[in-house]
């Protein structure tokens, strides 16, 4: 087939490819809760596996919830000063500074803005930003922050103190951070932030199969069987869809040819990071699943000489951290494509 156009899957994590397939049902449900008068929730945490599709959900999250209201949407990165970077972001929009201008908020002290004759300037940063978000509020404005690749750091306990604050006083902050499993876990059971534990996840699934399918039927013209096939080997992994479209598209409509590359980066890109951070009993518990091709429980406990309290936790981690589903009762299985081939080829 002849493929004259620009690739359209990417292999860049977090960037927003052509090629995209929503997850609608939870969107508009964070959507919805965020523009209700009376909102029940200000956070929701995105949760999943690297390369489940989390910065991209929320990049598209942002940019929907911006077209639904009068929103202003913050990006901050967690490696910096974060009550900072909120702060001269907001006065930093010209018409936000002139609406704190007009209501007397003297930022000087930061080097925000200028001085204002007659006002003392605002020495404390969650001071400022309270009085940034009550004007915003009498200007019927709201404020989205979001922060990518959250984790247990000083700048973040910092943020997410003063936050509990801002929704406590009924101003008009939400938030929304990406994670994976156990950087949000850490963060949620930090003893001093006992609202997180509290605050609604939305753990990424594998996408829809068929969906997939679709996709790759409509973009390389080919029969319905073939491109079913395609989306199964993905398993619904949000990278593993991108990766194979995109190398599926640089040898023109071949899936069987981009076979290889696509195993590769798996490889090198996703898998290799993913394994490095497993403990040694993950990577037992890995192998296990990968040796025992029917996915048994029972079997594979008897491979490993594992007990089932000893098996338990390893493999609710694997669960959790969204390597492994363990769905169906007595069996477990890899969600990710070809991983268990990565896990025999490196269990030492």
């Amino acid at each position: 087939m002849a493929l004259t156009v620009k690739n359209p899957y990417t292999l860049a994590f977090g960037k927003a490819p052509k090629q995209i397939i929503s997850r609608n049902s939870s969107m508009n449900e964070i959507i919805d809760t965020f523009n209700d008068e009376d909102p029940s929730q200000q956070l929701y945490m995105i949760t999943g596996v690297r390369g489940s599709g989390k910065t991209v959900y929320m990049t598209e999250l942002s940019r929907k919830i911006k077209e639904s209201g009068d929103w202003i949407v913050v990006e901050l990165n967690p490696e910096l000063d974060l009550l900072e970077g909120l702060a001269a972001k907001l006065s930093g929009e010209t018409a936000l500074a002139q609406m704190f201008r007009s209501a007397k908020i003297n930022l000087s002290f930061f080097g925000f803005g200028v001085e204002i004759d007659g006002v003392a300037p605002i020495r404390d940063m969650k001071t400022a930003i309270e009085k940034m978000l009550q004007t915003l509020k009498k200007n019927n404005k709201k404020v989205l922050v979001t922060i990518d690749e959250a984790s247990n750091t000083n700048n973040m306990r910092v943020f997410a103190s003063a936050f509990q604050i801002f929704i406590r006083n009924n101003l008009p902050i939400f938030l929304v951070m990406t994670g994976l499993y156990e950087n949000i876990d850490l963060l949620q059971n930090e003893k001093t932030l006992t609202f997180l534990y509290r605050a609604p996840k939305v753990e990424l699934k594998p996408l829809n199969i068929r969906t997939i399918a679709e996709n790759y039927k409509d973009t390389f013209k080919i029969e319905e069987n073939t491109a079913l096939h395609m989306a199964k080997l993905t398993k619904g992994y949000s990278f593993a869809f991108q990766v194979l479209g995109y190398f599926t598209w640089n040898n023109k409509g071949d899936y069987k040819k981009a076979l290889k590359d696509f195993r590769q980066y798996l490889d090198d890109y996703v898998y290799e990071k993913i394994w490095s951070g497993l403990s040694n009993g993950d990577k037992k518990m890995a192998y296990g699943i990968a040796k025992i091709k029917s996915g048994k429980i029972s079997e594979i406990r008897e491979l490993l000489g594992m007990e089932t309290n000893e098996f338990n936790p390893y493999r609710k981690r694997l669960v959790k951290r969204g390597i492994v589903n363990g769905d169906e009762r007595g069996y477990v299985s890899f969600t990710l494509p070809l991983f268990e081939d990565y896990v025999l080829d490196n269990y030492d």
